[in-house]
């Protein structure tokens, strides 16, 4: 018996001696894709769901909205924030609680601070109310690291962007880029001082509005703690050669040596309008060449700036501004949107093939 088991014991040795001794094949490394940015503005999402608003997915069945933009390959969701509003919506409470609900269903949440209490962009970089009285820059610099602070440390965004489309600074007159371009510069670098400290993780994004000129700016902004170049893209304002944007975001991430985003863009469906509140596109002259007003126009030209931002060096992504933006309030609104024409969903709240344009 003794023997038996003896035997039993050398016969294992030599099967595993000599399976030591066979090379297995080495398996390739995987190979592991940088995430790309399939994004969508939806800052208006809670109030359209608070009117009580049913919307349908491209069968026709009721859905939520989240539900059918993530099954279509969207994985980003941009906020804006905005200081102390007059109305609640874009305010800190809503926007954090909004965040942490994306952030428990797979989204990955950008947060456009606009250190402003209302709409901020090239027109218009307002103070916030409460800021308007501090007496210098110091206590300007003081307020928005604390302000940043909290955002940073309550909220952890995966991507956040100092200002919204800044092309003329923002916190004006403090901020201006022209006449106080060094200031403009240290609010920044504060405002990334506070992010790095709070939320490492987070990646930063500058945003400027346009193509053509977008170096100019990020040349003024060189030395500023930074992650992302962030560029809107709409053509009725930039321009209408589209397939240019390939061409130019790899020359900004050649100059620069930073990835590109585009932050925002948007194109309509219909020149027609839901309500009756003026729309920002509304002519024929505003649209782009060979890209008509209609569900398959609005489709492939955002299929093309996908395609644009892919073919690039550098390039990480494509965010829609407005497609959230349905005319909720009801046909007669005057305070309704301005961008139903260009949203996700048509006059009957049925979700557009433009959706597809996410996941291909």
């Amino acid at each position: 018996m003794k023997v038996g088991i003896g035997l039993t014991i050398l016969l294992c040795s030599l099967i595993l001696s000599g399976c030591e001794k066979v090379n297995a094949p080495e398996l390739p490394e995987p190979i592991v894709e940088p995430f790309f940015i399939s994004g969508a503005d939806l800052s208006m999402l809670p109030q359209i769901e608070a009117a009580g608003t049913v919307l349908f997915n491209a069968d026709s069945l009721s859905e939520p909205m989240l539900t059918t933009l993530k099954e279509a390959g969207v994985n980003t969701v941009r906020l804006r924030l905005w200081k102390d509003p007059t109305s609640p919506g874009h305010d800190f409470a809503s926007v954090k609680y909004f965040s942490q609900r994306l952030k428990s269903e797979g989204f990955k949440v950008w947060l456009t601070v606009h250190y402003s209490d209302t709409w901020a962009d090239p027109g218009s970089q307002q103070m916030p109310q409460k800021w308007k009285s501090l007496p210098d820059m110091h206590s300007l610099l003081d307020s928005v690291y604390a302000y940043s602070s909290t955002i940073a440390k309550e909220m952890k965004p995966d991507y956040i962007q100092i200002g919204n489309e800044i092309n003329n600074g923002f916190l004006h007159n403090f901020g201006n880029r022209y006449t106080n371009p060094g200031n403009f510069r240290q609010l920044l670098d504060t405002a990334a001082s506070a992010i790095r400290e709070f939320s490492p993780a987070s990646k930063i994004i500058l945003h400027y509005a346009g193509i053509f000129t977008a170096a100019e700016f990020y040349q003024v902004v060189k030395t500023v703690d930074y992650d992302i170049i962030g560029l809107s893209y709409y053509p009725m304002w930039h321009g209408k050669p589209v397939d240019t944007l390939s061409t130019i975001i790899s020359s900004l991430n050649a100059t620069f040596q930073k990835p590109v985003v585009i932050a925002e863009t948007s194109y309509p469906f219909t020149l027609g309008w839901n309500d009756y509140t003026n729309n920002i596109v509304g002519l024929a002259n505003q649209l782009h060449d060979g890209y008509p007003a209609t569900p398959d126009g609005q489709y492939q030209f955002l299929k093309k700036v996908f395609s644009e931002v892919r073919a690039s060096t550098g390039g990480i992504g494509v965010c829609y501004w407005g497609g959230e933006w349905v005319s909720f309030r009801g046909p007669t609104a005057t305070d309704g949107s301005s961008y139903e024409n260009q949203a996700f969903y048509d006059f009957e709240f049925k979700a557009l093939p433009v959706i597809k344009a996410f996941g291909e």
